[in-house]
């Protein structure tokens, strides 16, 4: 069945079906004929969001995939509310309960009931007028294996078809690419062969590929040439027909195109099997589309080339290519290609120097996109060469304003991406909107979110957090969201473009996905169940509507929140899935929030929060619980009963000292069997009894234990065995007196990558070679006498290593040629004892960061220009070098 944002509704129903069986007696028959008439619409909707992508049609489609995202709401909130009121008889119906209070409760039981049967028989009758309006707009349900790739519907006027028609003078910042892909078209094997251009739109692929295509000698190199523009909609008979176009110039060939799609392939193949040719084949989107295109174009070792462009490396990918990909633009060549358009026809080319300021504020807006800066650029060339247009224009930027045809082509061409989404992987891409501009988010507080929303489906053996990593991935691959890395053990950070960002924002209003209160603006942004509160909160509840939330967030809220607001916040929002309260200022969480019983994910992470409410335990959805960085150190053992638990943080990392907080937790905790994710627990005063429970959560990914001691570290170690899946590990000691005995960690973990070792060390030298696989090291406290390099440089996919805080006491670290081949990271403090640091040339090949902080006994810096890869060194704090 084709998968549209209806799955997860219908999901929901049949769980619905399955598990309340006795509470929905009456109504069961209701609730399965609306399943049904889900079932039917899904296709219809499938079609419908295969037309958005014609522009001719989409206002009509979009108004009709509307009203279905409307109606599934609506469901899903009759659903929502029939289960909480499930939940809460259930908890008022422990104890004892008089006669008059059973009678009242079966009224109410009886009354609920009605309702419910009530509200599905008017969505029904909702949802068969949309069905029939849909059919009358000739929504069908698409065949199997049919695609928007394949629709007959006149694709509209290309918007980046300027991008093919550039003056020389205005191609700048991509000489290199340019050369690099002359040589690659004109040089090299006989055999045919595939380059692939690759990067986010609006980077210049096109621009790049056509000035290549032109060249003379290019031209000259080859007897056929061809250019064919693919985009998302395309029809394959069409492109064939193109093709032949350009490829067959006899009249034969012209008179005989109109023919099916074998003949025209085999037309090609004989046109192109005697001769050299190369075809560009621009702006692909599908991953099958090579597949589908090879058979036309033969092999015939006569140095015949293949160029294509495209946003998605997974489709660059399908087919063995050679890959360039195209990066966003430094600042020296967007200011030249900014100048070249905007005073093209004055000042010599040259920016004035009382607009130079604002040029350059304009400049940076447009964050090295080629096409963002001609288009930008372009518009400022019409207007006065005055301080108040130029202004206006920035302020445009700022808002994003869409109110001129050149802002609103950037956001067509931007809007590409989206439309060619398919669910729930729009929706992911949407949740970026729920964050501030330039806001940058985890990949594990993504997966978390995304798996609580719903967007995440079981696949295979894969786990939800292995789907939600490579949704991520997929979209990083499309070019529509970038990542960054800071820290070691920190993961990745992903964020979006600032215009894509707005392109989010609006279509976020238009499906209805989430909404903002700004309090500095006195409004809501927006209309959906997700909510950011930014700002103050003094206005937001009087002024928040109707609207059922299911996920709350906060962003720079500068009071602090009060029992009462939050009190209250629980009682408007009680069907919350989603409570992130991360770096809130908040201080305590009421018992209320036990009432929250839909509640998958609750973030307090940085709140000044002590205490965990025993109510807790209603949670029974709870798969996330986030309590990083606050000033809880004990967890109720009511924790012990959330058996859908996954993921449960709770450290704290402390830089003043031998500090590495967790949490203490009760006896029991082995019954969190789901469990993943469990960082820190602390081992003392625990025991051995606490320690001995870790041995039944044999799922978990992720696990940090503090405050071990001599009488706890065996039993630690041996309840690592039982861990199959681990792949991030930390061990912390009591304090500098414990000694962690590697040898006592017997198991290779083939998918462990990241190591925490803080406290004395034995046995290094024999133990780490076992670690194979580990790419992050972090060793802090360990009073190594040996210079660790001599037995790291053997980890063949080490890629950071922090030595912290006298993790070495000797005088010497040595760096030979031939280890740490793959290292890119290194970072060293508090090395008390280190007086030199030796490089040996051609070691540290790959090396891109080196941190160096308070050595004192460190006089001579280590020599680094045989380090090629180094962008960024830093000694105590200073910037020694920076080529980011």
């Amino acid at each position: 069945m084709a998968y549209t944002f209806l799955g997860p509704i219908i999901t929901k129903l049949i769980d619905l079906l399955d598990k309340e069986v006795k509470s929905l007696k009456g109504v069961r028959k209701q609730v399965k004929s609306l399943q049904k008439e889900l079932e039917f619409i899904q296709p219809l909707l499938k079609h419908a969001e295969a037309k958005l992508e014609s522009r001719e049609i989409r206002d009509v489609m979009q108004v009709w995939v509307k009203h279905v995202r409307e109606e599934a709401n609506r469901i899903e909130e009759i659903i929502d509310e029939y289960l909480y009121f499930v939940e809460e008889k259930h908890h008022h119906q422990s104890g004892c309960i008089s006669c008059f209070h059973k009678s009242c409760g079966f009224v109410k039981d009886l009354k609920q009931r009605h309702d419910i049967a009530s509200k599905i028989k008017n969505v029904k009758n909702s949802l068969r007028e949309i069905k029939d309006r849909g059919q009358g707009y000739g929504l069908r349900p698409l065949e199997k294996g049919a695609s928007s790739t394949t629709t007959n519907i006149e694709a509209p006027i290309d918007p980046r078809l300027g991008s093919l028609f550039i003056e020389k003078d205005e191609f700048v910042g991509l000489e290199t690419e340019s050369a690099t892909l002359i040589r690659k078209l004109v040089e090299g094997s006989s055999a045919r062969s595939v380059i692939s251009l690759v990067g986010e739109g609006g980077i210049g692929k096109t621009t790049l590929a056509k000035k290549v295509y032109d060249e003379e000698i290019v031209k000259g190199h080859f007897e056929l040439h061809a250019w064919v523009t693919v985009s998302q909609s395309y029809n394959l008979k069409k492109l064939l027909k193109n093709l032949n176009r350009q490829i067959c110039t006899s009249e034969r060939g012209m008179e005989e195109m109109d023919k099916e799609v074998e003949q025209q392939i085999q037309d090609l193949r004989d046109s192109l099997e005697k001769k050299s040719y190369v075809v560009v084949f621009d702006d692909v989107w599908q991953e099958e589309f090579w597949g589908v295109i090879k058979s036309a174009l033969p092999n015939n070792n006569m140095g015949s080339r293949i160029l294509i462009t495209t946003r998605n490396v997974v489709v660059a990918n399908s087919s063995p290519c050679d890959l360039v990909k195209l990066k966003t633009w430094f600042l020296a060549s967007s200011w030249e290609l900014f100048c070249k358009k905007a005073f093209h026809y004055e000042f010599q080319g040259q920016c004035p120097q009382d607009l130079e300021h604002l040029s350059r504020e304009i400049v940076n807006k447009c964050q090295g996109l080629p096409l963002v800066i001609a288009t930008i650029a372009g518009l400022l060339s019409t207007k006065k060469k005055v301080e108040l247009e130029w202004q206006r224009v920035l302020d445009d930027l700022k808002t994003k304003s869409e109110m001129n045809s050149q802002l609103s082509s950037i956001s067509e061409i931007l809007c590409l991406s989206y439309y060619n989404l398919p669910f729930p992987l729009n929706y992911c891409f949407l949740y970026f909107g729920i964050f501030p501009e330039d806001y940058l988010i985890s990949d594990e507080r993504l997966y978390r979110l995304w798996i609580a929303e719903g967007f995440i489906q079981a696949r295979g053996e894969m786990t939800l957090e292995e789907v939600a990593k490579a949704y991520l991935n997929e979209l990083t691959q499309r070019n529509v969201v970038t990542s960054q890395s800071f820290w070691f053990g920190e993961g990745k950070f992903y964020g979006v473009h600032d215009l894509m960002h707005d392109v989010i924002l609006s279509r976020a209003d238009e499906v209805c996905f989430c909404q903002t209160w700004d309090e500095s603006k006195s409004r809501f942004r927006g209309a959906g169940r997700r909510l950011r509160i930014s700002g103050s909160i003094e206005n937001v509840l009087k002024n928040v509507g109707d609207i059922p939330i299911h996920s709350l967030f906060f962003s720079d809220i500068d009071e602090q929140l009060t029992e009462s607001f939050i009190v209250t916040l629980f009682k408007k929002f009680k069907l919350l899935e989603v409570l992130d309260f991360d770096r809130v200022p908040l201080n305590i969480l009421p018992k209320e929030v036990g009432n929250l019983f839909h509640l998958k994910y609750l973030s307090l992470r940085d709140t000044k929060v002590k205490i965990l409410p025993k109510s807790i335990k209603n949670l029974q959805k709870l798969q996330s619980l986030d309590i990083r960085e606050t000033l809880i150190r004990e967890l109720p053992v009511e924790i012990n009963e959330l058996r859908n638990l996954r993921h449960l943080q709770a450290y704290t990392a402390n830089n003043r000292g031998f500090d590495y907080i967790g949490v203490q937790m009760h006896e029991g905790f082995g019954n969190l069997e789901d469990l993943q994710s469990l960082t820190a627990l602390e081992a003392h005063p625990g025991g051995i009894g606490v320690v001995k429970e870790l041995k039944k959560l044999r799922k978990l990914r992720w696990l940090g234990v503090s405050k071990i001691t001599s009488e706890t570290w065996r039993s630690v170690c041996a309840s690592i065995q039982n861990m199959d899946h681990l792949e991030r590990l930390g061990l912390a000691a009591k304090d500098e007196n414990e000694v962690l005995d590697l040898q006592y960690i017997s198991s290779p973990h083939h998918f462990l990558w990241e190591l925490v070792l803080v406290g004395r060390l034995q046995n290094l030298p024999d133990t780490i070679p076992r670690f194979q696989n580990i790419c992050g090291l972090f060793l802090s406290f360990s009073w190594l006498i040996d210079d660790p390099c001599k037995f790291l440089k053997v980890l063949p996919n080490l890629e950071s290593l922090v030595l912290e805080s006298n993790a070495y006491e000797g005088q010497e670290l040595h760096f030979e040629k031939g280890g740490f081949e793959k290292l890119k990271l290194l970072w060293m403090r508090k090395l008390d004892g280190l007086k030199h640091i030796e490089i040996d040339e051609g070691a540290l090949p790959t090396l891109e960061k080196l941190y160096l902080f308070h050595c004192p006994l460190l006089k001579e810096f280590p020599l680094v220009k045989h380090l090629k890869k180094l962008k960024h060194f830093e000694i105590d704090g200073s910037l020694v070098l920076n080529w980011n």
